[in-house]
């Protein structure tokens, strides 16, 4: 073999390592210890770890993955990793918004260390000392929502240094959890699928949903961007180009959806997370999860920067430019709550825990003014047992409400705060929301609620109410309600509820059935920070806080006294670019 042929041969084994390193999300460097090698079933596929133990200690862990999304649940494997190379416990939860990748983790772990005979229960902690962290950037963002990730995209795309703070340990926030659909007006996809649109009956519809309480030239700047925040998230390879549905209180079909690779209608949340996760990663993004942020710095009168704690108790702090503040609502956080609205104690919420409000405190602390707090809105069609969503398109493509006696009891499209109060009435408080097979084999959304374990199912509608253990008068009234909704979708006109019914997928006339029982739960904070259409904080004297932004559902006024569904991730996208610009310049 000569030089020439040597060098080649070397350079490939060197690209071989690198893309090896790359695609297993594992690591390649000499350790200390004995290696025990374990493998479980992850969201997509194996997890192959090897876990280093020297004495008792683990000294570390490599993984190898098979098909889970760097943004979920590859982030969740490193957050898992580091919790249990500092705590030597692996008695720890599943991170939320990644269980499945989570406990394919875990259980790979445990399978390692029952090889090595040992059990990693704490009693072994490591010393390892905490540094804390210290850096400067053009502009940072707190919050890794859908806001926040958006926000932190534009600044980086415009040449700009910036650093992204997560307090969860993963990206994604209550974006994550989005289950229907983005609303945008005389947008392309509109045009294509002959949607007759506009922003003026978008702005009509949003108005009429608050109750005319909400800020008009927020509403206005919100429609307007819509179609445009369409066109980028195309450029952000994130299309929603699926087939467009319609919400409760809209006029239109404007609610835009993504589809899955086998071309289901899937949940805008994680597949956005996941884009724009992956979009992070390649625009080079500063990332730090686990940190607590709760207090802007403020020099001369202008943002400069934030501080806060890591999950482990260390010190963070930036200096920046400018600020963006992109943590989302505090609908995790029953306290704040019931503080602001009691008649909410003892409903579940759709949030996820780190949505607890920390910034109506330290934004508080610099002056910022706020509207709207007490506006919490009740989703109508989530899980009692734990809070779960479950989208209302569905109800857009067809499906329907009945009670306990087997009879629907309001239009299912109607707003939520009309469709929640509606179920509070019905005996019990909760209510049976019923599919069929053609909406099943176009949406990935009713196949992970299967997945999940939360459908029950009949081939015909006796077999369904016998599993949602109706009773005979039950039975009959359920088989008469669905006869009568099936002539109504054939007419055109909803007699009994004025449901403008369009052109459902189903008109359920044939089986097999699907139900999940639902009921009302927390979802939304409409009220927030006040800002102006540049997405600029508002002081309490009616005047922008130089350097200080914020978007997403941590701001108020845009969506009045009820938010209509699809217009939340219109507003993390538009006003997330809109903030991301401003902080920028």
């Amino acid at each position: 073999m000569n030089n020439l042929t040597k060098k080649i041969c070397s350079c490939i084994a060197c690209v071989a390592l690198v893309l090896f390193c790359i695609w297993g999300s594992t690591y390649v460097v000499e350790r200390e210890g004995h290696q025990y090698d374990g493998v479980a079933a992850g969201f997509a596929g194996d997890i192959k770890v090897s876990v280093f133990v020297e004495g008792d200690t683990i000294t570390d862990i490599t993984f190898q993955t098979d098909g889970e999304t760097p943004s979920i649940g590859v982030s969740a494997i490193r957050a898992l990793r580091t919790k249990i190379l500092k705590t030597q416990n692996t008695n720890i939860d599943a991170i939320s918004g990644a269980t499945y990748s989570s406990k394919g983790f875990l259980a790979a772990v445990e399978a390692a260390l029952g090889e090595a005979g040992i059990v990693a229960d704490g009693s072994h902690k490591s010393n390892v000392a905490t540094e804390d962290y210290e850096s400067t950037a053009d502009v940072v963002v707190v919050g890794g929502g859908g806001a926040g990730m958006t926000a932190a995209i534009t600044v980086a795309e415009n040449g700009k240094k910036v650093i992204l703070l997560e307090k969860s340990d993963i990206l994604g926030g209550n974006t994550s959890r989005a289950s229907s659909g983005m609303n945008a007006a005389e947008t392309h996809y509109e045009a294509e699928q002959g949607i007759e649109d506009s922003v003026e009956l978008f702005i009509e519809d949003t108005m009429k949903s608050g109750k005319e309480i909400n800020d008009p030239e927020l509403v206005r700047t919100l429609a307007e961007n819509t179609s445009d925040a369409i066109d980028w998230l195309d450029k952000e390879n994130a299309p929603l180009s699926g087939p467009l549905g319609t919400m409760g209180g809209l006029s239109a079909k404007r609610t835009h959806r993504p589809t899955d690779a086998e071309g289901n209608v899937t949940s805008v949340g994680n597949y956005l997370v996941s884009a724009l996760g992956v979009r992070l990663d390649e625009l080079g993004v500063e990332i730090i999860t686990g940190a607590t942020i709760n207090k802007i710095i403020m020099e001369d009168g202008k943002a400069a920067g934030v501080s806060g704690v890591g999950e482990y108790g260390e010190n963070i702090t930036v200096h920046a430019n400018a600020v963006i503040v992109a943590t989302g609502g505090f609908g995790g956080n029953m306290d704040r709550i019931v503080e602001l609205r009691p008649d909410l104690a003892g409903y579940i919420s759709t949030n996820v825990a780190t949505a607890s409000g920390d910034a109506i405190d330290f934004l508080g602390e610099v002056g910022a003014d706020f509207v709207d707090l007490e506006q919490i809105q009740l989703h109508p069609t989530v899980i009692p047992t734990d809070g779960a969503l479950v989208g209302e398109a569905l109800r857009g493509d067809g499906a329907i409400l009945v009670n306990r006696e087997g009879v629907r009891f309001t239009n299912e499209t109607g707003t939520r705060d009309a469709v929640s109060a509606a179920e509070v009435a019905q005996t019990g408080g909760n209510v049976w929301l019923i599919a069929n097979q053609e909406m099943y084999e176009g949406s990935a959304v009713i196949k992970k609620l299967d997945k999940s374990g939360y459908l029950v199912k009949g081939d015909t509608l006796e077999d369904l109410a016998k599993a949602m253990e109706f009773d005979a008068n039950a039975t009959t009234a359920l088989l008469q309600t669905v006869e009568t909704w099936s002539s109504y979708v054939a007419s055109g006109t909803d007699a009994d509820f004025s449901r403008d019914i369009g052109t459902p997928l189903t008109d359920l006339s044939s089986g097999p059935y699907y139900a999940v029982n639902v009921g009302p739960g927390i979802h939304h904070c409409m009220g927030g920070v006040k800002i102006n259409s540049e997405a600029q904080v508002i002081d309490t004297s009616g005047n922008p806080i130089p350097g200080l932004y914020a978007a997403g559902e941590v701001t108020g006024g845009i969506h009045g006294a009820n938010r209509l569904g699809g217009n939340a991730v219109a507003d993390i996208v538009v006003f997330g670019r809109i903030a991301g610009e401003n902080a920028s310049k």
